[in-house]
């Protein structure tokens, strides 16, 4: 360590090292600035951004790269450049990992302390490459030796296999989040279909790349295929109502029953359709809470779906009046009640009926047509209940109550 030191410091003694650090230096600047422009320039969707994230490494390594060949060709001594390379190409997989991760995760709350982590262990072993104290960790590592059946593989061979699968995975989130962005942005695919070829392409991907991770760490993978066969009948057996919930999100996408902004009610909950994932459905009330019911349970349910054909919903209220009413002569008022509110459609009328004789007076029903359910109900019924209880005192029309007539008889 006193040695590299030494090596270093009398290195920058050296009138051609500082000349070359100078030109590092000048042409990181170039980069930075043409990185500048060229995030500038690059605007749109995932992938634009994630080379808005890469422009300035990449840019640095092309400029260092060039300025690498022309000292090669003009034998001109170099000490830095490799150095420098190799911290931009480590700042680009920093930059790559936490990008992939933070698109893949948007809402979780640790992707930032995955980014100063990630970082962190990245520039260690960047510092330890440089210092000359990589290499004999990877030797000392390389000689446990780890019996797996007929095969043997070795701790660094572990810690490959682990860095494989992890970075083969950064990358499958990525692409994933690539092709989610491209399907939602596709105007003539509904938007179940593309929920559906989203995840199915994450699926794929994700898969794709644990096993390119396992195959990079030389594992055999019919060697694991009793492991694979024990673990899918203890699957079978033990998540059969996760593998039910997911089957069911997938036929909900694919027959489109049931789609994002639907009004629907199952069992008690009703409310607006937010979110349909392969596992669960979210619900908001009309009281702002949220539902979260699993796919098996809608597709196994009687769903009441308001805007699955035509968003329009009638909206009933009933009053009743006493039996000395003249009814021709309500039926109108009420329905001019109905067309008053602005909410209320014009096509199909507001219609007004006797709906039946009671103990108290005659039940009248006043039906109008909406066409945003989603706005809820509960507040045009308070209007016109409101219209009704005001119009029926200005025009004198009774409302009854429930009354009894007591007759003694006998009295003592």
């Amino acid at each position: 360590m006193n040695s590299l030191l030494a090596d270093i410091l009398s290195l920058f003694q050296q009138p051609a090292a500082l000349r070359e650090l100078g030109m590092i230096g000048v042409l990181l600047v170039t980069a930075a600035l043409f990185a500048r422009g060229v995030r500038g320039q690059i605007k749109g969707n995932a992938a634009a951004s994630g080379m808005r994230q890469l422009a300035f490494p990449l840019l640095g390594v092309l400029l260092l790269s060039i300025m690498r060949f022309v000292a090669h060709h003009n034998a001109w001594p170099l000490h830095f450049v490799a150095v420098a390379v190799q911290l931009l190409w480590a700042m680009a997989g920093i930059r790559m990992a936490v990008f992939a991760v933070q698109h893949a995760f948007p809402k979780a709350l640790w992707v930032r302390s995955f980014g100063r982590n990630i970082a962190a262990l990245v520039w260690c072993g960047v510092a330890l490459d440089l210092v000359g104290i990589l290499p004999e960790m990877i030797a000392w590592l390389d000689g446990f030796v780890i019996p797996l059946g007929k095969s043997h593989i070795t701790l660094w061979g572990v810690f490959q296999g682990v860095a494989s699968v992890f970075g083969s995975l950064i990358v499958a989130l990525w692409l994933g989040g690539v092709i989610e962005a491209r399907l939602m942005q596709a105007g003539g695919l509904d938007s179940s279909v593309q929920v559906v070829l989203s995840r199915v392409a994450k699926a794929l991907l994700i898969l794709v790349s644990i096993l390119v991770g396992v195959e990079l760490v030389g594992l055999d993978l019919t060697a694991l295929s009793v492991f694979s066969g024990a673990l899918g009948v203890g699957l079978g057996l033990g998540m059969q109502k996760i593998a039910s919930n997911y089957v069911s999100g997938f036929i909900i996408l694919l027959d489109r029953s049931i789609k994002i902004g639907n009004l629907i009610q199952v069992g008690n909950e009703r409310g607006e359709v937010l979110n349909i994932t392969t596992r669960y459905t979210v619900l908001r009330a009309l009281t702002g809470a949220h539902f979260i019911v699993p796919n098996e349970v809608l597709v196994g349910s009687v769903v009441q779906n308001d805007s699955f054909v035509d968003p329009k919903t009638r909206v009933a209220v009933q009053v009743q009046v006493a039996y000395g009413t003249d009814v021709e002569r309500v039926l109108p008022i009420l329905e001019e009640i109905g067309r008053k509110p602005e909410r209320v459609r014009q096509e199909p009328a507001p219609q007004a009926y006797l709906v039946s004789f009671d103990e108290s007076g005659m039940t009248l029903e006043l039906g109008v047509w909406i066409a945003d359910p989603g706005s809820g109900t509960l507040g045009l019924r308070s209007d016109l209940n409101r219209a009704v209880l005001q119009r029926f005192r200005e025009e004198g029309i009774e409302i009854p109550f429930p009354q009894r007539e007591v007759r003694v008889l006998n009295p003592a």
